[in-house]
């Protein structure tokens, strides 16, 4: 592995070669094969001379070897110190070194990466099985009284805390090696894999060459040596928080769960010159804490929806930003997909970041990202409905039609109400609509026809994935919905809302309690979100009075009247249908019925046909209302079917052809 002569191992050299001549000149230790196998009786006689108190070689006779060889490692400390360039000196001042400790780690490092260093060091420790310094090694080899040496490995050491070396062994303190991290070596030698200790998913953002100069960021208060800078951002989505904190080189992680995690986490940060992020869910446990405060050479941020209570705080000084649900603006669509912002979407940065990396695997189409960033989340617990039909199809009353038009541009027209015209959002954006009739009434198909007018998904939540008998779960999944939601930009449409909605209950029991609970957080995630919600009820009374007072529009689906009804009939029967003898007149003015169940009678129809083999008849016709009938629980009376009624009180199999 080559590496080029600088400042650190050129000192390293002059180091070992000075201890080198002390081993050989002042105690008159010559090179031995088996070193360190075993001990023999010309090894016991120079140790004990070697003791305290005993005679010795002396100390003069050392002295004067370190005279000799002074000049080279004072050249080369000097050097060291003054070095400003190349990987090493970066590392020393990410890791606020002082002089001292950037030598030992020199040391630690050249002999590391050198099998000719390692010899040297095991002739100078006198075993071939120390090829790494000890620490008595080290204390001897930096004897100055001034110099960290050994104590830059202690616990608290600059060392151990920065996870630049660590020791092993078990014997005796003066026994213990001192050990530079892997990664290290890595680094040095000009790689820039991060380290395979960190947690699962961190992730490395490196700062733009015009702010990587190693200074902190504005957002992040400078660190006096010793001390950490800690920055608290909270609010907004996860991307928004780190876009507050700066143009930094940042390493963003969960809180590591395992102490070799923290290790690394640490010193990758050292090592590449990054301010740790880490994206916290609930409040940093006492680990995190202490392990900020004792790297205090990093930055600090702790990233987090809400605020973080004060006892989770590390005890550092700290300021604190508060970040609101940023939009990803031009400047952001620019960067990640090379284009302007599109008004159909209103994307978070954070959305927009996955967006762009879908889309960049999809030829850049940014719809089926979008639809895709939700559909992942929602597929579960709703039913996606791809808009196919239009206006057309929907058969209303003018001012129901109206009104779902009215809608429709309410929701379009956001931008220019909120943005350009500047009203208050509060307390969202979004638009909240109430459809409440009998079933059948067209509720589902308005939606999806508002939907495709806005060209927009339509997700109906299937409610019985959604409550749970279990306390705290109803909660989780309509925020897995509403935040899918707002990541797509879509229609959430809620069928029989009235089960959710509903009135709250006089608190009797604990179940009475957190049913509350439930709807109060329905109707805080409501006020809170930006798109477009359809409640859809067969009857509004019974919906609580704090939701109507956040619908936007309501609109009453009655019953269709004989001309509406004259109308669904004919459309329920396509042009490619075989018909004969039909009396369309006769089935919108004789059947009251609604939108859903005429569109089931015609198809029951067909289905009747295409079993005997023959066209659509009015037999067919009139018997699938009777079946429709059946299933309401509804009677069949002679003024509804008039001159079919003895058709439909016979056996359907033996009744003649009408």
């Amino acid at each position: 592995m080559p590496h080029p002569v600088e400042a650190w191992t050129l000192l390293a050299d002059a180091l070992l070669q000075r201890e080198a001549l002390i081993c050989r000149l002042g105690e008159g230790r010559p090179p031995r094969d088996f070193a360190g196998l075993f001990v023999a009786d010309d090894e016991v006689e120079r140790l004990l001379a070697s003791l305290p108190g005993l005679d010795g070689p002396g100390p003069e006779r050392v002295a004067a070897v370190r005279a000799g060889a002074a000049a080279p490692v004072v050249k080369a400390r000097a050097d060291l110190a003054a070095a400003t360039d190349g990987r090493f000196a970066a590392l020393v001042r990410s890791a606020g070194l002082d002089a001292g400790e950037a030598e030992v780690l020199a040391l630690l490092v050249a002999v590391e990466i050198s099998p000719a260093r390692q010899r040297l060091v095991a002739y100078i420790q006198d075993s071939v099985q120390l090829p790494r310094l000890t620490l008595a090694s080290l204390g001897r080899i930096f004897f100055e009284d001034e110099h960290p040496s050994a104590r830059s490995l202690s616990p608290g050491g600059a060392l151990i805390r920065t996870g630049l070396a660590r020791l092993t062994g078990e014997g005796p303190w003066a026994t213990l090696v001192a050990e530079p991290a892997a990664r290290l070596i890595w680094h040095l030698a000009g790689d820039g894999a991060a380290d395979p200790k960190l947690p699962a998913g961190a992730t490395i953002r490196r700062a733009p060459t015009s702010v990587a100069s190693g200074r902190p960021a504005p957002s992040v208060p400078a660190a006096p040596k010793g001390r950490a800078g800690l920055l608290l951002v909270h609010g907004g989505d996860r991307e928004s928080r780190l876009h507050a904190v700066g143009d930094l080189g940042l390493l963003i992680t969960t809180p590591p769960a395992a102490e070799a995690e923290w290790q690394a986490v640490i010193r990758e940060a050292t090592i590449g010159g990054l301010t740790v992020v880490l994206d916290l869910a609930e409040p940093l446990p006492a680990s995190g804490r202490d392990a900020i405060v004792k790297a205090g050479h990093l930055g600090w941020v702790l990233s987090s929806a809400g605020e973080q209570p004060l006892e989770a705080i590390p005890d550092l000084p700290w300021r604190e930003m508060h970040v609101h649900d940023g939009v990803a603006g031009d400047e952001e669509w620019q960067e990640l997909l090379g284009r302007a912002p599109d008004p159909a979407y209103r994307l978070s940065r954070e959305q927009l970041r996955l967006v762009a990396a879908a889309a960049s695997a999809d030829g850049g189409q940014v719809a089926p990202a979008v639809r895709r960033l939700a559909g992942g989340h929602l597929d579960g617990v709703a039913v996606r409905i791809r808009p196919r039909r239009e206006w057309d199809d929907l058969i209303l009353p003018p001012e129901e039609a109206s009104q779902l038009r009215e809608l429709a541009g309410r929701h379009r027209g956001r931008d220019t109400v909120y943005g350009q015209w500047q009203f208050s959002p509060l307390p969202s954006t979004g638009v909240v609509a109430l459809f409440a009739g009998p079933s059948g009434t067209g509720k589902t198909l308005a939606a999806e026809v508002v939907a495709g007018e806005l060209g927009l998904d339509l997700y109906k939540v299937d409610l019985s994935s959604v409550v749970s008998k279990y306390i705290g779960e109803t909660e989780k999944n309509l925020e897995r919905i509403f935040g899918a939601a707002a990541a797509g930009d879509l229609v959430l449409f809620f069928d029989e809302a009235d089960a959710l909605f509903g009135k709250r209950s006089e608190v009797s029991d604990a179940h009475d309690r957190y049913a509350n609970i439930e709807v109060a957080y329905l109707l805080q995630r409501l006020e809170t979100y930006d798109g477009l919600v359809v409640l859809a009820t067969n009857l509004q009374r019974n919906i609580d009075p704090a939701f109507l007072r956040r619908i936007s529009v309501a609109i009453d689906f009655v019953p269709p009247e004989e001309p509406e009804r004259r109308q669904i009939w004919s459309r329920a029967f396509p042009s490619t249908a075989p018909v004969s003898d039909l009396d369309l007149d006769f089935l919108a003015r004789q059947f009251k019925i609604t939108g859903g169940v005429i569109s089931n009678a015609a198809l029951g129809a067909a289905f009747l046909a295409a079993a005997e083999d023959s066209p659509i008849t009015m037999r067919h016709a009139v018997l699938s209302v009777k079946r429709e009938f059946q299933k309401m629980g509804r009677l069949r009376t002679e003024k509804e079917f008039d001159r079919y009624f003895d058709l439909v009180s016979r056996n359907a199999d033996a009744a003649p052809a009408g």
